[in-house]
């Protein structure tokens, strides 16, 4: 046979072989796909979305403004004794635990396994998917930065190990997505520093930050990292569809291998996420900050106020919530000064009973008052942070000025990369807007409400004296006509 002919059969034998494998690819992954959506479809739903249950688990997607919720809602509402320990690397969540009432962390859906469903509640925030990658870069780069204060990679490492193994609290680098995205970061950093004195100051002049490679990882490099696609991009949608590589579901890996490869099963996890979003309890917006704050406010807060109310707290629970506050409090104090235990432990269960008390008397108004407060203090907290970190990469400095004069080409990479998180968020808008018209129809509800019964109240107020002057005048009557009686008889 003629070996032009025999090398195009085996190109042709080749090609069908590779087309056969692809096709069934796709149908194993096609069957994998539909039958966890058509399974996740049917559970973890609560469908009472409109009730605070007993507990409350706020999924906190990361880089949302999840962390002003938490620090100046949440802490403010729900006292350190109902809080659940938090899931980080590893499952430390114990359902069992009496008064457990509050869940935050950045665990995705699949710990609603571990949850008992039908009195759960969850929450959450969502963004607008470039913000959110742009600010997933920043983070990184910020947090990584704060390391190069250390002369190479081996010491920031080794120092890093030691204070997290003498500290009882939690690092970022504990944390998902951070424990996998600053040591990268982190890295590159140190890799790009040790670059630069190698070649000397001969850098170019760039104006973005977010092109700036001899100083940091470009942007353009970061969103087309392994690393970025499997964690950041989509990551709102993976996460309400509990699909994360810090998932608790075995098939949550093979499920998101076969999505980035077959774009079109996307869709069937977008359902899944969709469903679970518009089941949630309250849906915020991280770009609508004050309307997702007062709406946070009255959908969750005024219930969470409702049920302090109406629950006996003992003295046990008091006990508990001074225990797991002093722990919290001395991590942070034990680097400052050391002060009389006995005086801080006085001073701090004063504070604790003082908090019990106004958490039971606070009203939605002033709770957004505190929020306000809160969230403006620790804004300036997290700027001096980020400046002080930003100034070891300088003359890098993001910012939204600088986010405006990055290429189009970028921004659109940003979305293809992101198409069900673009979707997501589209429905998620919707379901906001949804519920404010809601929630004012509710509060214009309750106000006619409260209009009736003030007057219902002022007319009961005023019937006892109304009835009296009633009495009286009859009486007045009555003696008059008695006293004409006894005129005209005395004249006759």
């Amino acid at each position: 046979m003629d070996p032009i002919i025999k090398l195009t059969l085996l190109l042709l034998f080749f090609r069908i072989a590779c087309a056969s494998t692809v096709e069934k690819n796709f149908e194993h992954c096609e069957t994998v796909v539909k039958n966890w959506a058509s399974s996740a479809l049917h559970q973890g739903i609560n469908k009472d979305k409109h009730t605070l249950q007993d507990l409350l688990f706020f999924l906190h997607v990361p880089r949302t403004g999840g962390r002003s919720y938490y620090h100046c809602f949440l802490k403010k509402l729900y006292p350190s004794s109902q809080e659940c320990p938090r899931s980080y690397d590893k499952l430390r969540f114990d359902p069992r635990k009496e008064k457990c009432r509050l869940l935050a962390t950045h665990d995705d859906y699949s710990m609603m396994e571990k949850l008992p469903k039908e009195r759960t509640s969850v929450v959450t925030i969502v963004r607008n998917p470039v913000d959110r990658v742009f600010s997933s870069y920043e983070f990184s780069v910020e947090v990584a930065a704060r390391f190069l204060v250390h002369p190479d990679l081996a010491s920031a490492t080794k120092m890093s190990k030691r204070l997290r193994a003498k500290k009882a609290g939690v690092s970022t680098l504990d944390i998902w997505p951070w424990k996998y995205l600053v040591p990268w970061m982190r890295a590159d950093l140190f890799a790009r520093r040790h670059a630069r004195r190698q070649k000397g100051s001969s850098e170019d002049k760039i104006d973005s930050p977010y092109d700036m490679k001899d100083i940091l990882m470009p942007l353009q490099e970061f969103i087309d990292d392994p690393i970025v696609r499997d964690i950041v991009h989509n990551g709102a949608t993976f996460q309400i569809a509990g699909l994360t590589n810090n998932s608790y579901l075995d098939e949550s890996h093979e499920i998101r291998h076969c999505v980035r490869e077959y774009k079109s099963l996307g869709q069937h996890v977008l359902r899944v996420a969709k469903t679970r979003l518009d089941a949630m309890l309250y849906v915020g917006l991280t770009a609508e900050h004050k309307e997702s704050a007062t709406m946070f406010a009255n959908v969750v807060g005024s219930q969470v106020i409702s049920q302090l109310r109406d629950a006996n707290f003992s003295t046990g629970t008091l006990a508990d919530n001074q225990s797991a506050n002093s722990s919290s409090l001395h991590l942070d104090s034990e680097l400052e000064s050391n002060v009389d235990q006995n005086n801080s432990t006085l001073d701090e269960k004063a504070l604790q009973d003082e908090d019990e008390a106004k958490r039971k008397n606070m009203t939605v108004t002033e709770l957004i008052e505190v929020y306000e407060g809160c969230i403006s203090s620790l804004l300036k907290t997290q700027s001096r942070r980020r400046f002080a970190s930003l100034k070891r990469i300088s003359p890098a400095n993001f910012s939204k000025e600088a986010r405006r004069h990055v290429s189009d080409a970028v921004l659109q990479e940003i979305r293809t990369l992101n198409y069900l998180d673009v979707d997501l968020f589209k429905y998620a808008q919707e379901i906001f807007a949804m519920r404010q018209v809601q929630l004012m129809g509710n509060l214009d509800m309750k106000d006619g409400s409260e209009t009736k019964l003030d007057r219902a109240r002022a007319f009961e107020l005023w019937r006892i004296p109304l009835l009296v002057m009633l009495f009286i005048l009859l009486l007045v009557l009555f003696l008059l006509a008695n006293a004409r009686r006894r005129v005209s008889k005395v004249k006759v």
